[in-house]
């Protein structure tokens, strides 16, 4: 190991935190607007928009359908108008952001409709709003799934900043490229994977524990 090795992966640990909570934050805004939009507008919905669901789901799944890769590529101008740069870790924080926003927003609208369809009826039986719907009803009951389906969400943000790391985003991604492949640093490669995988564990096991404890709270006051 040489001496170089643990300043490198501090930095990228570094950076690729930093991606991960600024494209998590911003990704999980837009998609709980996406989710909760399409829940609440498909057919029998509480405010029903079928054309609107049709439309905002089409652009998920367009944009769902784009390799990450790609994605990154033509989203590079819009970095550079928001940030003013394509290259480091603040410019990829928009692809990462749009990029898992619709994944998120479909995690999201999986998840609030578990909940039962006769709680919400029950809601609207005594006059509930649908403002007063999403927030009283739908968003607590499904809290549980909405947090370990968020967690994945964060997983796979985290994946992403390695492929954002190939075209100059920064972070473990880019060290395992530059620094591993390219100059055959084997003791570099093997401990960015190593982080990567330490900080997965680490986020699913975080997200675990917190829908566990929503889980216990709920059943100790029911």
């Amino acid at each position: 190991m040489r001496d170089d090795l643990p300043e490198l992966l501090w930095e990228g640990l570094l950076e690729t935190l930093y991606m991960v909570f600024w494209s998590s934050l911003f990704a999980l805004a837009m998609g709980i607007v996406l989710g909760i939009t399409l829940v609440v507008t498909e057919q029998g919905g509480i405010l029903a928009r079928p054309r609107l669901h049709k439309l905002i789901s089409t652009i998920i799944n367009s944009l769902r359908s784009l390799p990450f890769l790609i994605l990154i590529v033509l989203l590079l101008p819009l970095s550079r108008l928001i940030v003013g740069t394509s290259l480091g870790p603040t410019a990829a924080i928009v692809p990462l952001s749009v990029g898992a926003a619709p994944f998120l927003g479909r995690i999201i609208e999986n998840s609030l409709k578990e909940v039962s369809a006769g709680k919400i009826e029950a809601a609207l039986a005594i006059g509930a709003t649908p403002f007063t719907i999403i927030f009283r009803v739908l968003i607590p009951e499904a809290l549980p799934a909405l947090v370990r389906g968020v967690t994945i969400g964060i997983i796979g943000i985290t994946e992403f900043t390695a492929v954002a790391g190939a075209i100059g985003g920064g972070g473990l991604g880019s060290l395992a490229i530059r620094f591993g492949y390219q100059r055959f640093r084997e003791d570099v490669l093997l401990a960015t994977v190593i982080l990567i995988i330490l900080l997965v564990q680490l986020i699913q096991w975080t997200g675990d524990s917190i829908a566990r404890a929503i889980n216990k709270k709920r059943y100790k006051f029911e």
